[in-house]
């Protein structure tokens, strides 16, 4: 019998399946052609959660409507519960009082799972600097893609989706499955990749690199 970190008992059977997907199925995974393939269904078929708080959530709506059609990028399907989705948008204000449910949202979601704070609200807490509103989501749960603006328009939400797109093109997959403890470490750059191929698919973080070399320097 393996005991996990938190004290769920695995018996055997889970420690052999464990022991396989680790040993065998992760380096599967985790070669180049399968792991392209798999990130390339995985943020080809984004189902965001239909989590709206505020005035941001009206142009999350319209961002799934004809004239910018969400359902491009494959992501139209907003589910209606977490257990079902694998991104949640947080547009809108967030108060201190709703962190814990934003939180539980969170964590109702299954792996792999990523989340946007739409707004200046949900990224930093917009001009409410009061007692009673949360100064950003990512307080509360990891944050992938920010998007500024109040509130910023549909075509800036869909920006952002291409942004995240990248980031899951750039990840391990087998660092959401194959975790024997349960546990998820994920890894944003693939160690293998360069820092000219990392510009290359990621010009952002390059231009960030380069804005804060300039403040250091």
């Amino acid at each position: 019998m393996a005991e996990h970190q938190e004290g769920i008992v695995l018996t055997t059977v889970d420690s052999i399946f464990n022991a396989l997907r680790r040993n065998v199925a992760a380096p599967v995974m985790g070669a180049k052609p399968v792991r392209g393939l798999v990130n390339w269904g995985r943020k080809s078929a984004l189902w965001p959660m239909t989590f709206g708080l505020a005035c941001c959530a009206i142009e999350m709506i319209a961002a799934g409507s004809s004239r910018f059609d969400i359902d491009r990028f494959g992501a139209g399907v907003f589910r209606p519960s977490p257990r079902q989705s694998d991104l949640i948008i947080v547009a809108g204000t967030v108060t201190l009082k709703m962190g814990p449910v934003v939180r539980r949202v969170y964590d109702q979601m299954p792996e792999p799972k990523w989340a946007i704070a739409m707004g200046a609200c949900a990224s930093t807490g917009g001009p409410f600097d009061s007692y009673s509103t949360m100064q950003g989501v990512d307080r509360v749960i990891p944050v992938d893609v920010y998007i500024p603006g109040c509130p910023p328009r549909p075509e800036a939400l869909l920006y952002g989706l291409m942004c995240l797109q990248e980031i899951i093109m750039r990840e391990a997959p087998a660092a959401y499955i194959f975790e024997s403890d349960g546990s998820v470490h994920r890894r944003r750059e693939l160690p293998e990749e360069d820092e000219e191929t990392l510009a290359e698919i990621a010009p952002l973080d390059a231009e960030a690199a380069e804005v804060v070399a300039q403040i250091k320097g």
